[in-house]
């Protein structure tokens, strides 16, 4: 899949699977525009100064948002920034819930809403759901989580039907728990073998945020590896 002198917006980018995403952009050619907001994640980011970072404060912002796509001129936009909280719903208050729409929903709504009226005679949006978004059931204990990313599928796949007639291709990836340090040390006893290897889902994405990916559109592909 070749990129060259394409430019890509990735959010979550200094994360585990962002990091993964964003070496295999750069591996094709593309130019990464990547918004952060801990410094410390940005300063260990091991592309810094291979890629344009911008600090934000909060992709649940509209200003914020606006800031990142002002001067772009994308042909893709990567959507991982989110956050996970476990939780029942009889424990949930509402500001935790809210903090779940914020960081997984709000967030990809308005990166999606700044990246269409950025694109420019085309382009391709990839968002990132969860697999509770395709099974609910297995969200139970963490409902609020679920329900924003249920939130971005949905979103995903209206917002294709939107704007197919303009060229831009939707979709979404719906992971398993993925294999990285911090799930490693979450959940040490877990057979990690089963958990898709972050680079095996970034793999996923880029083909959806490629130029070869000329027809798929409103999909959400579980990437679950053997999970």
């Amino acid at each position: 899949m070749d990129f060259s002198g394409k430019q890509v917006v990735v959010t979550g980018g200094t994360g585990a699977l962002g990091n993964a995403v964003v070496g295999a952009l750069l591996q094709a050619g593309a130019q990464c525009i990547v918004p952060y907001i801990v410094e410390a994640e940005a300063q260990r980011f091991v592309h810094r100064g291979k890629v344009k970072l911008i600090e934000v404060p909060d992709l649940a912002d509209e200003a914020s948002v606006d800031l990142v796509y002002e001067d772009a001129t994308p042909w893709a936009s990567i959507h991982i920034a989110g956050g996970f909280a476990m939780g029942k719903v009889a424990d949930t208050d509402k500001a935790a819930l809210t903090a779940q729409l914020d960081t997984n929903l709000i967030s990809c709504f308005l990166c999606c809403r700044a990246a269409v009226r950025a694109m420019r005679g085309g382009g391709r949006i990839v968002n990132i759901a969860a697999r509770p978004a395709l099974e609910w059931r297995s969200g139970a204990g963490m409902a609020a989580y679920t329900v924003a990313k249920t939130g971005v599928a949905a979103l995903t796949l209206a917002l294709a039907e939107e704007v197919a007639k303009d060229g831009i291709l939707v979709n979404a990836v719906a992971p398993s728990i993925m294999d990285t340090p911090a799930n490693r040390g979450a959940m040490p006893k877990a057979d990690f073998t089963a958990w898709p290897k972050v680079e095996e889902v970034a793999a996923t994405i880029l083909f959806l945020a490629s130029a070869d990916n000329k027809v798929t559109r409103g999909a959400i592909v579980p990437v679950y590896g053997k999970a």
